[in-house]
């Protein structure tokens, strides 16, 4: 047995085994068997939470996704990012024939041979991405969803030698002192924050010998954090959303309202550029927006002729119109849902796929929309300025 990846800790008369594993590798899948059947623990817990439990145990996951529940929930956004994120991870594992996440599946399948019962040990995803997303500022959000396009773009590969090096311990330790030092607000809440919470579950896990299946990255930080008593309500409390979205979102509709109709009064001809000028950038960049996601021409329509309504509203968005209007007249099949997990490893399967393609036509429409709105808004108040003189 490879004990390189193997820490045996001893915490309150329990026998606590961790195996640091690498996602996609074969080795690891391996590994994990041959410890859960020698060991024969009364507690297996692995570095998952319900929801991607259910995933990773439910074949038919997306063939059962409703798209437009989706768009009514607000979380095309959020859906796409998961489907980015889990991309890169994908391809790795066609790469090595291996499933991604297989050393979790065999720690579930080894743990019901040897009749151990089955831990949940990782803190919601939502909740994770929630915490990211409060902390990170603008600029952490920025570099985050370059990190994010990067990785769908990037056709690197590694060796499956490579992979395994991952794994070591000094060379995790080296990576997240990098990571600390060029982003230390993405490092608290994705690695720290959990190895506090798996650390706590994997101590409160019943039985007298615990074995513990974790990414090798968390390890280090699990063998630190086990020794202390973790707040797990504080570490699952989503932070407070900022006012500051709200009162800008209400802010903006209200001044261009406003400069239009003082324009108007003084000037009715200045009042009715102003008005082309916001129905014009509004509407084409929305246009072009779902135009580059291949929205169907009624989609395209759609966000042209909403998107200068609801840039005044901030409870809506034209993205989620000609989402809706997208999935109507495209809606996916069988056939989308179940080629979904393959075609989000390659650009043109985003664009392919009927899922995706609806997904980014909302993301698309409202960054189009957005950013008429900026340029309009410009307008408008330059067209103001220049009427009082």
């Amino acid at each position: 047995m490879d004990n390189d990846n193997i820490t045996r800790l001893e915490i309150n008369g329990k026998e606590i085994i961790l195996i640091g594993t690498a996602h996609v590798s074969k080795q690891s899948a391996e590994q994990v068997k041959e410890v859960i059947e020698q060991e024969r623990p009364d507690s297996v817990c692995i570095e998952l939470d319900e929801q991607r439990y259910q995933s990773i145990t439910d074949g038919n996951k997306w063939q059962e996704m409703d798209i437009f529940k989706v768009i009514k929930q607000k979380k095309a956004s959020l859906l796409l990012m998961n489907l980015a994120i889990s991309s890169f991870q994908k391809r790795m594992a066609k790469q090595f024939g291996i499933n991604a996440g297989q050393e979790m599946i065999q720690g579930i399948e080894s743990a019901k041979d040897v009749g151990a019962e089955l831990v949940l040990a990782d803190r919601n995803i939502q909740i994770t991405f929630a915490r990211i997303w409060g902390n990170i500022g603008l600029k952490g959000k920025a570099m985050l969803l370059t990190q994010v396009v990067y990785g769908i773009f990037s056709k690197e590969t590694i060796t499956e030698e490579e992979l395994e090096k991952m794994k070591q311990k000094d060379m995790i330790n080296a990576m997240l002192q990098e990571i600390t030092e060029s982003f230390p607000r993405l490092k608290k809440p994705l690695i720290d924050e959990r190895d506090q919470y798996l650390a706590q579950k994997i101590k409160d896990a019943p039985g007298e010998k615990i074995v513990a299946i974790l990414g090798a990255a968390h390890v280090p930080g699990i063998t630190r954090e086990i020794h202390k008593e973790q707040n797990l309500e504080a570490l699952t409390k989503r932070p407070p959303k900022s006012k500051a979205p709200k009162v800008i979102g209400w802010a903006i509709p209200i001044v261009i309202i406003a400069l239009i109709a003082m324009t108007f009064f003084q000037n009715p001809d200045a009042g009715v550029q102003q008005i082309w000028s916001w129905l014009l950038w509004n509407g084409s960049l929305a246009g072009i927006g779902t135009i580059i996601a291949l929205g169907h021409p009624l989609a395209v329509l759609t966000a042209v002729v909403a998107a200068p309504f609801t840039s005044l509203n901030p409870f809506l968005a034209a993205g989620w119109f000609a989402g809706f209007v997208q999935a109507y007249m495209k809606k996916p099949v069988v056939r989308d849902f179940e080629n979904l997990a393959d075609d989000v490893t390659s650009v043109k399967g985003f664009w392919d796929n009927k899922v995706t393609r609806v997904l980014l036509v909302m993301v698309l429409a409202n960054l189009g929309s957005s950013l008429g709105t900026f340029i309009a808004g410009a307008d408008v108040v330059r067209l103001f300025i220049q009427n009082l003189f």
